[in-house]
């Protein structure tokens, strides 16, 4: 975007901020995305305007962000959307911000942000509310958490469209796979109107949202984290159901993401932030742009030639996302390509970006590759540079999420290294009984403590799978701990937090395990796999005799079974 516009941006940093404490001048921070269109409207009709990019460049310390590389700072800043306009003082405090601007409305926030800047200086400056320091309301975990969620959900339910809430209409993944459990044929409809609506019928995957109520004014960018959460509830739906109504859109936006999204060979890890020689064998791009408007009323043949721009850089925690969707899908097809693709992108993100339980925001590939070389990975002998800071929650969330998934679904070996993910994550982000979104230390208000909920529940729930995985019930601990240090709040968690829900309830009634005494692959594991709750945990190669598998939920085990039918039937016994 930056070619596009007068502005003269800085990245960004400390530098920043530095120099607008020396002009005595507030920050411009326009905080973008690569996947938005509305961001490449503002820079074509706002900031290419001469006057106004002068008066910008003159008056103040512009400031561009990717938001996709720049979580930390999106989740301090972000005005509601994209792109957010916002304007600070060099003290990181913010004076005021707002969305889109045209030339109209930029030329009259300059002026009054310069007006109130001649008057009040810093003092004008305010810290958002989710960083101002309040401790979050801790309270007790009980069974109204699950009832006080379901009833949210059926509280806000589209009876005829669909979905939860009014406008604008997200498919809200979470909300869809603790309906599952608890009101399937609500669940279920909203399913459908996700399936008929946000799915891209010619070349899969499924867009972001839709602008109105009845899902219509769809936008059109797909990202992969929203489409790898989707592949995980549409496959979990395909596992209640046995229907292929639901397996066909996961089937479907798995192609769209190892075709469209894949990045091909990459390359190994050397000495340093860059990455060198060839070697690492795939991973999922971050996001694909929307594109001309008019493409999406044209048919399939002749959307074929034009092609929206794909972001490939390569984000730690989409990709995490993205393995335990791949392996949830795998698990109840036994689809071997599924399976290999997420072994492929396992195997990229533990050698290119995790590195002693730390895991590494992203990777980028050098500005002089061609998208065409980095997505075949002709351009694997090229330099591909981490980006972004390291040890972020959500990364390390996410990817201990895949791990675990991997083990149990491919038998993959990685157990050494989700317990280094994990204890790097206590050790470095854990403060007081949650967990801060990042190291807090930064330009701005990065220095500032964010608690994110649904990051905190994406690890919760993570380490409950570990305490299974590892044996070791420390970690069923640190999760409860992390819920209860939101309980005081949770009457008032909106279904975007529907996990939170699900999470309490594992932890109330204990999680489904079942250790199955063969290796990944068996048929008692496959059967394992297929068990009729999304929430169970599998261990191939368990400490049970080989030949059997053992199901308990909590201090209830079942005898061992070893036949799929002994097991269906003992595992219904125990969740009676």
């Amino acid at each position: 975007m930056k070619d596009r516009t007068r502005v003269e941006w800085r990245p960004w940093g400390e530098d920043a901020f530095a120099e607008a404490a020396d002009r005595d001048v507030p920050l411009l921070c326009s905080l973008t995305a690569t996947w938005c269109d509305p961001c490449r409207e503002m820079d074509r009709e706002t900031y290419a305007e001469p006057r106004l990019a002068a008066h910008v460049n003159d008056g103040f310390v512009p400031v561009r962000v990717d938001v996709d590389r720049q979580p930390r700072v999106r989740d301090r800043y972000n005005m509601g959307g994209f792109p957010s306009t916002v304007f600070l003082a060099p003290d990181g405090t913010v004076l005021t911000g707002a969305g889109y601007l045209g030339p109209d409305g930029f030329r009259q926030i300059l002026e009054r942000v310069r007006d109130t800047w001649n008057e009040r200086g810093a003092q004008a400056g305010s810290i958002p509310r989710q960083v101002q320091g309040n401790e979050p309301p801790a309270g007790t975990l009980t069974g109204d958490i699950e009832r006080q969620m379901l009833g949210q959900l059926t509280e806000r339910y589209d009876e005829v469209a669909g979905g939860w809430g009014p406008e604008p209409k997200f498919p809200l993944p979470d909300a869809l796979e603790f309906a599952l459990k608890r009101d399937r044929e609500m669940a279920l409809r909203s399913f459908d109107a996700v399936s008929a609506n946000l799915l891209d019928e010619y070349e899969g995957g499924f867009y972001r949202f839709a602008l109105e109520r009845n899902w219509s004014d769809v936008q059109h960018e797909k990202l992969l984290d929203s489409n790898a959460a989707l592949v995980r509830a549409f496959a979990n739906a395909y596992l209640y159901t046995g229907s292929d109504t639901y397996r066909e859109p996961a089937e479907r936006t798995i192609e769209y993401l190892t075709t469209t999204c894949w990045v091909g060979a990459l390359s190994e890890e050397s000495t340093g932030e860059a990455v060198g020689e060839s070697g690492l064998p795939g991973a999922f791009a971050g996001s694909q742009a929307p594109g001309d408007p008019a493409r999406y009323t044209l048919e399939a043949s002749d959307r074929e030639s034009d092609q929206p721009p794909v972001d490939h850089t390569i984000l730690a925690g989409a990709n995490g996302l993205a393995i335990e969707a791949l392996c949830s899908y795998h698990a109840y097809t036994d689809d071997e390509r599924v399976g290999r693709y997420a072994e492929r992108a396992l195997e990229t993100v533990r050698a290119g970006l995790l590195v002693e339980g730390v895991v590494h925001h992203g990777l980028a590939p050098d500005s002089s590759m061609g998208s065409s070389r980095v997505a075949t990975g002709e351009a694997s002998a090229e330099t591909w540079t981490r980006i972004g800071e390291p040890c972020l929650l959500v990364n390390q969330a996410r990817v201990l999420a895949g791990l675990l998934a991997a083990r149990s679904v491919l038998g993959a070996d990685t157990l050494e290294d989700a317990t280094a993910v994990a204890e790097t994550t206590i050790d470095r982000l854990r403060d007081g009984a949650s967990f801060v979104d990042g190291p807090p230390a930064g330009p701005g208000l990065l220095d500032r403590p964010l608690r994110p909920v649904n990051t905190n529940v994406e690890l919760a729930a993570a380490l409950l799978d570990l305490a299974v995985h590892a044996n070791e019930q420390r970690y069923e601990r640190i999760a409860t701990e992390i819920l209860e240090d939101f309980g005081g709040a949770s009457d008032r968690f909106g279904v975007q937090v529907a996990r939170y829900a699900s999470v309490s309830a594992r932890l109330l009634e204990g999680t489904l395990v079942v250790r199955v005494g063969d290796e990944a692959g068996s048929v008692l594991h496959r059967a394992a796999c297929r068990i009729a709750d999304h929430e169970a945990v599998v261990v191939p190669g368990a400490d049970v005799s080989a030949g059997t598998a053992v199901a308990t939920r909590g201090s209830n085990a079942t005898e061992p079974a070893t036949t799929p039918e002994e097991l269906s039937n003992r595992v219904g016994a125990l969740l009676e």
